[in-house]
């Protein structure tokens, strides 16, 4: 192994951790578009999916079938329908469906089953579960319109579903529903991955989709995809958007995020199953690909914690070991933890700043101020010194000021104005490093 290998893969693979610590145990349900199938995508999927569960995710995989469908009438000679849609399942219809959801689950079965040397599903045992999960009933006659054997669903066999995943099992859900009078439904896969998503109160939904996401202007196909959509905005969205009748409508995937979210499920996501690992790229990288709907923005700036300390330090060991920062003992940052504020994304800590004041002065220090290198340039520092600021001032201090040896300008740009180190509160300066001759600048607040 060379050494350059090293180098990358130590530092990927730890990032990776605290992603592998927060999903274990976590409730994902994947719903594949049967467009995905037929694209040649499922063995990349279903290793994906398998590597996932080693980690310690709860899967349940809903799979489509629309191409799959269309591809049996046509081979039938008989023409399909759909309305608002919806297929509109008639005898015919209903037969292809069952062929076609029955080639897939065994295709499906496969994939997760072959366990090949030097593939990651190389020594995995996946076990595959699927059954009658879902009860379903009519759609009925909509508008004049008569869907006949299409449905809705009508329960989700929760503790079912529950059960199988506690005995390491993967769930599997094919877009069929049954009535308690024995008659089978041809369901909508959003319909089904969504009402499960939301009767299992899942942690994930996650949409393996033909579209790249919600672009941030959806009329403008080459514009950037908005990584981050809050509920509120994406409800402002589609109310602006044309109804949606096709999987590659902006807002027919989005319609079943936002239900998915205003049910209880913390996580929406739309990815594109063109991309490689697109599932790995969403659950294990800060930023993730897609578009994913929150109820709430992720990122929050709040004061820290002791539970934050071990994020504080890993945030500010390597400016330390840079001489950016000076060196602070653990313990020394436990016990001043309540003088940090932090922003958080996901769980994940990338920014802090610390005030430490000196009251009988009325001033006040700001120090440990770092901001991730993959998060810099997008104003976090700003916010940082905008919450100490008014942290400073809600505790009656009339200003604060910084020790720095590289970052002067920034400072400057901001407010900020040198003084001599003569002007420390005397508690600071018997503290005062002459060897390190940190410049000191100051801002009346």
């Amino acid at each position: 192994m060379s050494d350059v290998f090293n180098f990358t893969f130590v530092p990927w693979f730890r990032s990776v951790a605290p992603y592998i610590h927060m999903h274990r145990g976590k409730t994902v349900v994947v719903a594949i578009a049967g467009e995905a199938i037929a694209a040649g995508r499922l063995p990349n999927l279903v290793q994906d999916l398998a590597l996932i569960q080693s980690m310690g995710v709860r899967i349940v995989l809903v799979h489509g079938f629309r191409p799959q469908v269309s591809e049996q009438l046509a081979a039938k000679g008989h023409q399909e329908h759909f309305a608002m849609g919806t297929r509109i399942t008639d005898s015919v219809a209903l037969d292809c469906a069952q062929e076609a959801a029955g080639q897939l689950r065994y295709e499906i079965e496969a994939a997760f089953s072959q366990a090949l040397p030097n593939t990651p599903m190389a020594g995995a045992t996946v076990r595959v579960l699927s059954g009658n999960f879902i009860t379903a009933r009519p759609i009925g006659l909509v508008d004049g319109i008569d869907f006949i054997h299409s449905g809705l669903v009508r329960k989700v066999d929760t503790v079912g579903i529950t059960r199988s995943m506690d005995m390491g099992a993967l769930v599997l859900l094919s877009p069929f529903g049954f009535s308690p009078t024995g008659e089978a439904f041809n369901l909508n896969m959003e319909d089904v991955a969504t009402s499960t998503a939301i009767a299992l109160q899942a942690d994930k939904l996650m949409f393996l989709t033909e579209i790249d996401g919600i672009h941030q202007d959806p009329l403008d196909l080459s514009s950037p995809v908005d990584t981050e959509l809050p509920l509120a905005q994406a409800k402002a969205l589609i109310a602006r958007l044309p109804k949606a009748d096709k999987p590659t409508d902006t807002a027919f995937y989005l319609q079943h995020c936002i239900k998915a979210c205003e049910g209880g499920v913390e996580r929406s996501h739309i990815l594109p199953f063109a991309v490689d690992g697109c599932p790995l790229l969403e659950i294990y990288t800060h930023d993730g690909i897609g578009t994913m709907v929150v109820d709430e923005k992720l990122e929050s700036l709040r004061e820290a914690t002791i539970d934050d300390v071990s994020g504080i330090v890993s945030l500010i060991e390597p400016l330390e070991k840079e001489g950016m920062l000076v060196k602070r003992d653990r313990t020394e940052i436990e016990r001043d933890a309540s003088f940090y504020t932090i922003i958080e994304h996901d769980g994940v800590i990338f920014g802090c700043a610390a005030l430490y004041p000196y009251p009988e002065v009325r001033t006040g220090e700001m120090a440990a101020l770092t901001v991730s290198p993959h998060s810099q340039s997008q104003g976090d520092g700003e916010r940082l010194l905008k919450r100490i600021e008014q942290r400073a001032r809600a505790q009656g201090l009339e200003s604060i000021f910084v020790l720095t040896t590289r970052t002067m300008h920034w400072f400057i740009k901001r407010g900020f104005k040198e003084v001599a180190p003569d002007s420390l509160p005397e508690a600071r300066k018997s503290k005062y490093n002459w060897d390190r001759r940190s410049k000191v600048f100051l801002k009346h607040l």
